[in-house]
């Protein structure tokens, strides 16, 4: 080959060499220079990490500030496989290297799992592989402490309530997934959840956080707490006295009730069984509710409160009316009504009549008062309508229009059948009367309290006047002389305490007729001189006791804790001097 065909060749040869590089710098440019821009933000697109912000539930605490349920945390602990590897530690204040078994075995034994199952998951090239689940605060803090660039965490959130079933039929429960099921946690889960935020993040090669990248798109709002009216203390004592009544009557439940007179605030709202919040399925499905706020059943007897108060404040009588009342009572129209007991006819006054819960007596005196006029007082007692706490499933009752009644309704009525109540709607009754004649709408929820201590407080029903205050008075007199007289109110007496209060023993209907078990209950006024607490209690289908025997002694013992725990001054005043026969 000539020295010619030699020059050709390398001129061609510079040539495509030229035509290359300006070829590479021309892409060059156009990656560095006119694309670079979308090049750019399709890689941080790539690189950009979107994710929610899971808000915390707020607390549930009682009047004292105790907390009955909060959040906890866990944290699942998982690791990038396809980027473990040797890492390098500090150990007090030295870098030390580490193979990955000794990672594994360090790591076994901070999890307490085999160093084998560790060194399973760390081999692979997957992106992900879980070493354990809910780890704690304690195990987290000592794995984050490390900084193991390939460890990252899942951080989780679920429900505890430290006092287990106190006060567990109120507050209720959530779920595994953190939606609120039952209880104070459903009906007040707007104030709790809060609301989630969004943040977005850069993240590495090795898909760890890049720290400096964060930023928030939607702040997160933690839930704010619900503070509520129960003392958890009181709580509890009802509870166990609840509890103890159940095995003593073995009866299907039981609850007991303690209202503040002159608030409406709910002290204690007590039943058993009860749940645990933590081991809601631990129980039957019955027992997960408050019976308090949605068992409606025919309240009997204790109801004759109603029709006494209602005629002596229509005029129509007066704690010394005279009534003849024999244990069997025909009415025009054929049937009859019938006393509990067998008995010759007795002279007694309105007094006499609830000392001795006579309901031929009731039917003749409270029958004065035409059917509209005590329909009206009951409707105003909160018959027929929810208490105004709104509890989640609560039941209003059953009180048909007086219109719709036929004349042995009108008649049964007055002492407690044919129509239906909820233990929350008979403490009601009591609380109006104590309240000289007002009543108010019970309190279970004080409000909901930001994470600053600003409080936004639950408003209820307006107070209704029901009865006049002279006529209130009246019927706590009436009441005292129940406790002090009665053949089972004496029974609910407290030495030392003037107490007021009304016995309870309605047949329970099953079908179109009654069963053969009751509903046993009582409720108490102290100090009946100056009323401040009342106390309900109620046990349902007793099989060992038939009346309201079953329920005093359930009574006093919650009673007695209330007058201790508020260090009420015993009465040094006596009782009005009422005649109950004549």
């Amino acid at each position: 080959m000539n020295q010619e065909e030699v020059d050709k060749r390398q001129r061609r040869f510079n040539g495509l060499v030229l035509v290359i590089l300006v070829l590479f710098i021309g892409r060059l440019v156009w990656f560095q220079v006119i694309a670079a821009p979308t090049i750019n933000s399709e890689s941080l697109k790539a690189r950009l990490v979107e994710r929610s912000i899971e808000a915390v539930r707020g607390n549930i605490v009682d009047t004292e500030g105790h907390i009955l349920a909060s959040t906890v945390f866990s944290w699942d602990v998982n690791i990038d496989p396809v980027n473990v590897g040797p890492v390098v530690l500090k150990i007090k204040d030295q870098k030390v290297s580490f193979t990955k078994e000794q990672i594994a075995e360090k790591l076994a034994g901070i999890l307490r799992v085999s160093t084998d199952d560790i060194l399973s998951k760390m081999t692979g090239v997957g992106r992900y592989a879980n070493l354990k689940k809910s780890v704690n605060a304690t195990v987290f803090t000592i794995l984050k402490n490390l900084d193991i660039p390939w460890i990252y965490f899942d951080r989780k959130q679920s429900r505890h309530y430290a006092d287990g079933a106190v006060a567990g039929n109120l507050i209720g429960f959530v779920g595994s997934d953190g939606s609120a099921l039952a209880g104070v946690e459903r009906m007040m889960n707007a104030c709790l959840a809060g609301a989630d935020g969004r943040e977005i993040y850069e993240q590495g090669a090795d898909l760890i956080k890049i720290p400096s990248s964060v930023q928030t798109i939607t702040p997160v709002r933690d839930g704010s707490d619900v503070v509520l009216t129960i003392n958890s203390d009181l709580q509890y004592a009802a509870q166990q006295e609840m509890a103890a009544t159940v095995r003593r009557l073995n009866a299907d439940w039981a609850s007991a009730i303690v209202i503040e007179a002159k608030t409406g605030r709910i002290l204690a709202a007590a039943e058993a069984p009860s749940v645990d919040p933590n081991r809601p399925g631990a129980v039957a499905e019955q027992n997960r509710h408050s019976r308090i706020f949605q068992s409606a059943f025919e309240p009997g007897s204790i109801l004759k409160t109603v029709a006494a108060s209602t005629a002596i404040d229509t005029g129509k009588a007066t704690p010394l009316t005279h009534v003849v009342a024999p244990d069997r009572l025909r009415m025009p129209w054929g049937q009859y009504i019938n006393d509990s007991e067998i008995h010759s006819p007795e002279r007694l006054t309105l007094t006499g009549v609830l000392k001795v819960s006579s309901n031929t007596g009731l039917v003749q005196i409270g029958g004065k008062v035409d059917a509209a006029t005590r329909y009206e007082y009951m409707q105003k007692y909160g018959m027929g309508s929810r208490s105004g706490v709104n509890f989640e499933g609560e039941s209003s009752g059953q009180l048909s229009n007086y219109k719709s009644w036929d004349r042995m309704t009108d008649k049964v009525v007055m002492f407690g059948q044919g129509v239906s109540l909820t233990p929350i709607q008979t403490a009601g009754i009591y609380q109006a009367i104590a309240n000289k004649g007002v009543r108010l709408s019970p309190i279970l929820i004080e409000g909901c309290r930001d994470r600053n201590g600003n409080m936004v407080k639950t408003t209820g029903d307006a107070p209704v006047r029901v009865i006049s205050e002279s006529s209130a008075s009246k019927t706590m007199d009436m009441l005292e002389k129940v406790v002090e007289q009665g053949p089972i109110g004496r029974t609910a007496r407290i030495q030392g305490y003037r107490v007021a209060g009304k016995t309870g023993t309605a047949q329970i209907a099953e079908g179109r007729g009654y069963g053969r078990l009751h509903a046993v209950s009582f409720v108490g006024i102290a100090p009946a001189e100056d009323p401040q607490y009342i106390v309900a209690v109620t046990a349902f289908k007793s099989r060992t006791v038939s009346n309201s025997l079953g329920a005093t002694p359930g009574f006093v013992s919650v009673m007695k804790q209330v007058l201790k725990t508020y260090a009420i001054s015993p009465s040094t005043t006596k009782s009005k001097n009422l005649a109950t026969n004549w």
